[in-house]
């Protein structure tokens, strides 16, 4: 199938639902907040869901042997990472997989670390969970954000028993090197932790010239300390589907992780299932022109921005999330401001980093152009 102009559709999504419409329902404010591509999915997993709802019955579903043997595969070729069926655990998606881990790793009381910026669930999660939370902030070294590992040591307490670690990195789009990685499993060995790796984001590179890496993939020593998060849902844009999963080839975490879910995380849907079957199997084509139309997104965006008084943005290598510093704009609640302004970002606070805005260009490039044309007008009209 020819993709040429597939993107380009502006697909009306307001009165359907959408979280991230109806946020500014009835507003002229664009939304560029919530991790949600406005795209429509690749056209086999749209078919896949259309002979499901005709066959008529929706019961209960366990995961299909074909997916098991198609994800199973799919990490053997990408990552050479060779896993068993029964390391793979279901999940309705990654926020829950995150409470659940936090549940995991220690007894209550404990404490769970991870850098900031970072996706908000990350720093819900301990607290819901019922561990404090722990953090260490990331520092931009020649324009693109790392871990320090001083400030990580520093923040380590006698209760911290959990990592909770993000890559490809949301909202700094960073992919981690291999030498990095290595770093974060000498850490969390040196400390005992158990290691949550979300790489929810790791089909969604815009370079071609970088690979992901699973942490897990390193070595056994790290795998059996690392659980790992992946799902189709932001690669095919069918969050709403609820489908995701967790890797854990440490036995004994398994059990606990199966144990914590019990009457409390409910079974994948019929539907979830079938998209992430159609999605893995049939997606590439659709994959493949989508990551050239996201990375043509972020040339643009990065070309505008650097035009732009009080705006910088690091480099985005993966994801379709850029990460905006405007402590330069001098603005109180720069979140608000840009709301006036007819522009939904998400608020750098909620991943504890006041100051920042995250923005999704995950969206046709006409619906971007316009939203940068109002982001130069806004920040020409602040004094």
């Amino acid at each position: 199938m020819d993709y040429k102009g597939y993107f380009d559709r502006e697909i009306e999504r307001r009165n359907t639902g959408s979280i991230k419409w109806d946020r500014y329902k009835d507003k002229d404010i664009i939304p560029l907040w919530v991790a949600d591509m406005d795209f429509a999915s690749p056209p086999a997993v749209i078919e896949a869901l259309q002979q499901h709802a005709a066959h008529g019955v929706f019961g209960y579903t366990h995961a299909p042997e074909e997916l098991l043997e198609i994800i199973i595969h799919r990490l053997q070729k990408l990552y050479n990472w060779a896993i068993a069926r029964d390391w793979l655990v279901w999940l309705p998606g990654l926020v829950s997989g995150l409470n659940v881990v936090c549940r995991t790793a220690g007894d209550d009381g404990d404490a769970a670390l991870t850098n900031t910026p970072i996706y908000p669930p990350f720093l819900s999660a301990p607290g819901l969970s019922r561990r404090k939370l722990v953090t260490a902030d990331l520092c931009k070294v020649n324009n693109r954000w790392e871990m320090d590992f001083d400030i990580l040591n520093n923040a380590v307490t006698p209760e911290t028993r959990l990592f909770l670690f993000c890559n490809p990195h949301n909202p700094t789009g960073r992919i981690y090197t291999k030498a990095e990685l290595q770093q974060v499993a000498t850490f969390c060995e040196q400390h005992d932790l158990v290691i949550c790796s979300d790489e929810i984001h790791c089909d969604l590179l815009l370079d071609a010239d970088k690979r992901h890496i699973p942490l897990a993939s390193l070595d056994e020593a790290i795998a059996q300390r690392t659980i790992t998060l992946m799902a189709p849902s932001k690669t095919y844009n069918m969050p709403g589907l609820g489908c995701a999963f967790a890797i854990i080839p440490n036995a004994y975490l398994r059990t606990k992780f199966r144990r914590v879910m019990e009457g409390i995380v409910p079974y994948i849907n019929a539907l979830g299932y079938t998209a992430a079957q159609a999605a893995y199997r049939d997606g590439g084509p659709w994959l493949e022109a989508l990551l050239a139309y996201l990375a043509g997104n972020r040339d643009l965006l990065q070309e505008r921005v650097a035009a732009l008084p009080g705006i910088t943005m690091t480099p985005v290598q993966a994801t379709y999330l850029a990460w905006l510093d405007v402590h330069d704009l001098g603005l109180e609640n720069p979140a608000a401001f840009f709301e006036t302004q007819g522009l939904g970002f998400s608020d750098g606070a909620e991943f504890g980093a006041p100051g920042f805005l995250r923005l999704n260009f995950g969206c046709p490039r006409s619906l971007l152009t316009e939203a940068l044309n109002r982001l130069e007008k806004a920040v020409g009209a602040i004094k």
